[in-house]
């Protein structure tokens, strides 16, 4: 099983969402995963209620730091980054609820290939990387069990992105070091910050992929900060154009069809016990979508 990474959770405002995906995050992960909670003083009194209970009472190896003043959540994350040092790492939004399995994919998918440095999972509200169709909100999935089952059944291609998507992304620490960190002087969401990254590591040669065998839910998608799409359109003037063009060819369509197909045909409970047997480590190295 390759080494799953550290997850990067910085904590919102919003404290049902936070409760969802720190109970998601007990059912699809791996006990003594490391699990970072992030908090640049956002949380309230319910929202500080709800972690103490989840720490006391979660499988998963959990760390919880609070900011006495918030510094942004650009410069908050670069913060978090920039203290795992070499470490891969999975940055969650605050909102998200991960299929069971997504953590071994994900990891999965950087041990195939050593030039990926960035692997985004489908999401039902991931832009480039939205299924059930591109660049649309869908719902919620009502079986992210069985998605996350038809998932992990996909042949593990990783094709290319336009740039990383922030409802979850895992980033490869050496990867992400020689580019620099975030730019927390010129953006002011993590939405535009990680797609600045993103674009700053294809041009170091490193790849922004799709990890196709992974799904990870989300109530809406994200949003750039004031200012943001225009620091970026100055900074990478063809960004826009390359996105568009993205949309319109839509080269992950066959994708998309291939998951509804398995989605609507997957397995029952002993598909599930093969996949995501107890120990949490999916299939062998050399099936699709199983650990290396």
């Amino acid at each position: 099983m390759a080494e799953l990474p550290v997850v990067l959770l910085p904590v919102g405002v919003d404290d049902a969402a936070l409760d969802a995906c720190l109970a998601a995050l007990d059912a699809a992960t791996p006990a003594g995963t490391a699990v970072w909670l992030a908090d640049d003083a956002q949380a309230g009194p319910r929202g500080l209620a709800i972690i103490e209970r989840w720490l006391a009472a979660t499988p998963l190896r959990a760390d919880y730091t609070r900011r006495e003043r918030p510094v942004g959540e650009v410069a908050h994350l670069d913060e978090m980054l920039a203290a795992c040092g070499d470490a891969d790492v999975v940055v969650l939004a605050p909102d998200a609820v991960p299929a069971p399995g997504w953590a071994v994919q994900l990891a999965a998918c950087f041990a195939r290939d050593a030039s990926i440095a960035s692997a985004t999972p489908w999401c039902n509200a991931g832009e480039a990387a939205a299924w059930l169709r591109i660049g649309e909100i869908s719902p919620m999935p009502a079986e992210p069990a069985r998605l996350a089952r038809a998932c992990a059944a996909m042949p593990p291609l990783h094709p290319e992105l336009p740039a990383a998507v922030a409802h979850a992304v895992m980033l490869r620490g050496s990867a992400r070091r020689k580019a620099g960190g975030l730019d927390a002087a010129s953006y002011r969401s993590w939405y535009a910050a990680l797609i600045d990254l993103s674009l700053r590591l294809s041009g170091l040669g490193w790849r922004n992929v799709l990890c196709e065998t992974a799904f990870v839910a989300r109530g809406g998608e994200g949003g750039a900060g004031e200012g943001d799409m225009d620091a970026l359109a100055a900074r990478w003037p063809a960004w826009h154009a390359r996105l568009a063009a993205f949309l319109i060819e839509d080269p992950l369509r066959p994708l998309r069809e291939r998951l509804a197909r398995l989605e609507a045909e997957v397995d029952g409970p002993q598909r599930q016990q093969e996949l995501f047997p107890a120990d949490g480590h999916g299939g062998d190295a050399g099936a699709p979508g199983g650990a290396a």
